[in-house]
């Protein structure tokens, strides 16, 4: 999928929309873009949206799950994946590294807790 820059003939608006891999529009993602386009937003808000929703729309893909039949989980396992490296969203890491081994500090403290003072 590509986030593709649009300009309307004949006007000064700008706006943006995703193409799927085959060069098409994708038709969810554009209504919501140009929803936006109607009612005046940034076109640097709509960048934004249209890069967010195509993230999605590339999860939703490499899981064959279809966006009107999402579920809470679902929605759990987008945030961890975006989480990932970009490299890594292709399917090749299949476990995400564990917080605690991230915020542990010096003598296996976690970050938090070494250097509180203790109170008397």
């Amino acid at each position: 999928m590509l986030v593709q820059r649009v300009l309307m003939p004949d006007s000064p608006l700008e706006s943006w929309t995703v193409l799927g891999d085959k060069g098409g529009i994708v038709e969810p993602i554009e209504r919501y873009l140009v929803y936006l386009t109607d009612i005046e937003r940034s076109p640097n808000t709509i960048k934004a949206y249209a890069h967010d929703l195509k993230d999605w729309f590339v999860f939703l893909d490499r899981r064959g799950l279809d966006w009107r039949e999402v579920r809470l989980e679902d929605l759990g396992e987008f945030v961890a994946w975006l989480r990932l490296p970009p490299a890594g969203r292709d399917g090749g890491v299949t476990l995400l590294p564990s917080a605690e081994h991230h915020c542990r500090g010096d003598h296996g403290q976690p970050e938090a807790v070494r250097g509180q003072r203790s109170v008397r």
